[in-house]
C-alpha cells in the first residue's frame, strides 16, 4: 500500500499583513493633505475677512499669525492684534490664541492669556488683565450668533487720560448671547462681586460691599440688526421695530438694590434708551443722596427723587416705582434724574 503525495504546505499571502498598514498610510496622506489645505484656507479667509472689514471702515491688523494643531485641530494665534470700528470702539490684545476642532470649524474657542484693553468713543481705554479671559464663537450663520465670555479675578485699569471705569475688579464677569426662534436673540449678562471704581459716589452707594449685576433679556427682530458699524446696525435695528424684552434683571451694591420686575427697551433716533422699567428699590432714599453727594446728580433732584422713594417705601426699605427713558430723559416716577443712557 502506497501513501499519497502531501501537498507542499503554500507560502502564507503577505496581502493579508501589508493592507491594513497600506490603507492606515493613505489614511494618514489623504487627512495630511485636507488638514493643510484647510490650514491654508483659513489663513487665506482671515486675510478676506480683514480686507473686507477695512473695506467697511474698520482697522484690523495684528504683527504674526502662526496656524498649528496638526492632526486634528486649527490652533491660531495673532500676536498685537487689534480692531476698531469706525465709530470709536475697539480692542486689542498682546496674544489671542483661537482652537477648532477639525470636525468642528464652525465652533471656535478663544484666549487672551496676557490681557485685553478695549477702548470707549468718548471715555478712553480700559485695561483687563485676569486668571482666566476666554471666549467662544459659534452659529456664525444664524442672528445674533451663538458669543459667551467669561472673565474670572479680573482686574479693570483706565489707561492714561481715560475716563474711570465703573468697576475696579470682579470675581467673574459673563456675557452669553443666543440665536432663538420667531427672529429673537437672547442676551446675558453678569458681574458677581464687583468692587466700585470709585471712592466717592459708588463707594457711598456700596459701602465697601460688593457690586453684583444680572441682566438677561430677549431681543426681537434681529435679523435687521446689520450694518457697517455699530451705531448703522443698532439704527436699522430699531427702524424694523426691534426692542428688549426684560426677563430679569438687578444691580445690589452693599445694602442698596435695584430690581427689574419687567420692562421693555427701544431705542431711539437719538441713539439713546427709551422705554419703562418696573423696579423694586431697597436703600433707594441712601442710595440718591449719594448720587447728589457725588454730583452725578444735581442735589435737588437728588433729594426730590430720594423723597420720592422714600414717599413710597414700606416698613423693609423696599420700594416699587416705574424707571422711565423718554425724551432723552431718565425719570424715577414724575422725577427727572438725568439723561437717558446712551447706545450709540
Amino acid at each position: 500500500m502506497s501513501v499519497p503525495d502531501t501537498q507542499p504546505a503554500r507560502k502564507p499571502r503577505r496581502l493579508g499583513l501589508i493592507l491594513p498598514f497600506a490603507l492606515l498610510i493613505l489614511a494618514i496622506v489623504v487627512w495630511s493633505g485636507l488638514w493643510f489645505w484647510t490650514r491654508i484656507q483659513t489663513g487665506d479667509r482671515m486675510d478676506q475677512a480683514a480686507e473686507a472689514l477695512r473695506s467697511a471702515g474698520y482697522e484690523v491688523s495684528w504683527e504674526t499669525r502662526s496656524i498649528g494643531g496638526y492632526p486634528f485641530r486649527l490652533n491660531v494665534t495673532l500676536t498685537e492684534a487689534q480692531i476698531r470700528e469706525p465709530s470709536g470702539w475697539a480692542i486689542a490684545t498682546p496674544r489671542l490664541e483661537s482652537e477648532a476642532f477639525m470636525h468642528a470649524l464652525d465652533h471656535w474657542v478663544f484666549a487672551a492669556p496676557d490681557g485685553l484693553t478695549f477702548t470707549r468713543p468718548r471715555s478712553g481705554s480700559v485695561q483687563v488683565n485676569g486668571r482666566v479671559l476666554r471666549a467662544s464663537l459659534g452659529d456664525t450663520d444664524r442672528k445674533p450668533p451663538s458669543f459667551d465670555f467669561q472673565g474670572l479675578d479680573v482686574i479693570f485699569a483706565p489707561g492714561p487720560g481715560a475716563q474711570p471705569f465703573a468697576l475696579s475688579s470682579a470675581e467673574e464677569v459673563a456675557f452669553h448671547l443666543r440665536p432663538g426662534p420667531e427672529d429673537q436673540g437672547a442676551m446675558f449678562l453678569g458681574v458677581t462681586k464687583g468692587q466700585a471704581q470709585f471712592s466717592g459716589m459708588f463707594a457711598r452707594i456700596a459701602q465697601d460691599g460688593d457690586v453684583d449685576l444680572k441682566w438677561d433679556a430677549v431681543l426681537s427682530k434681529m435679523s435687521a440688526f446689520d450694518g457697517d458699524d455699530w451705531p448703522s446696525a443698532v439704527r436699522n435695528w430699531a427702524l424694523a421695530g426691534g426692542m428688549a424684552q426684560i426677563q430679569e434683571a438687578g444691580l445690589t451694591a452693599g445694602e442698596a438694590m435695584i430690581g427689574v420686575n419687567r420692562g421693555q427697551l427701544f431705542v431711539g433716533p437719538d441713539g439713546r434708551l427709551r422705554g419703562t422699567l418696573d423696579v423694586t428699590l431697597r436703600e433707594a432714599p441712601e442710595a440718591l443722596e449719594a448720587l447728589g453727594a457725588g454730583g452725578v446728580l444735581p442735589p435737588e433732584t437728588a433729594d426730590t427723587a430720594a423723597a420720592v422713594a422714600s414717599a413710597r417705601q414700606g416698613a423693609d426699605d423696599v420700594a416699587q416705582a416705574a424707571i422711565t427713558f423718554q425724551a432723552g430723559q431718565t425719570t424715577l416716577g414724575p422725577v427727572a434724574i438725568g439723561p437717558a443712557p446712551r447706545v450709540y
